[in-house]
């Protein structure tokens, strides 16, 4: 992932990368491809948080997201949210495993062409 977030530390791409690497599409694509993938684990990852915080822990939480506060914003869920990381991570491995396979299954098509 190229941009910075809370959640950096738990996410592992390499694998998505490699695979859309192999795919048959222009380099404008792939950049393409990799920004959803990016745009997928953030929306996975900012619902799952919004889905563990009480209304005004929800405020902040926002805030502090649209402030790019990453320190903070970690800091803020840590005490709000038992084993946020945890939790995360376990959202985070799982929409990459299915956008893993999505990939695969693209590449397979393509492969049979």
């Amino acid at each position: 992932m190229k941009t910075k977030h809370f959640y950096s530390h738990l996410v592992e791409t390499t694998h998505i990368t490699l695979e859309l690497a192999s795919l048959d599409v222009t380099s404008e694509e792939r950049v393409h491809l990799l920004s959803l993938v990016e745009a997928n684990i953030h929306s996975t990852v900012v619902s799952k948080t919004l889905s563990q915080l009480s209304e005004e822990d929800k405020k902040t939480f926002l805030k502090n997201l649209a402030l790019e506060n990453h320190e903070q914003t970690l800091s803020h869920l840590k005490t709000k949210v038992n084993d946020i990381e945890e939790k995360l991570k376990k959202e985070i491995d799982r929409v990459t495993k299915e956008l893993l396979e999505d990939v695969k299954k693209v590449k397979e098509n393509q492969d049979k062409k």
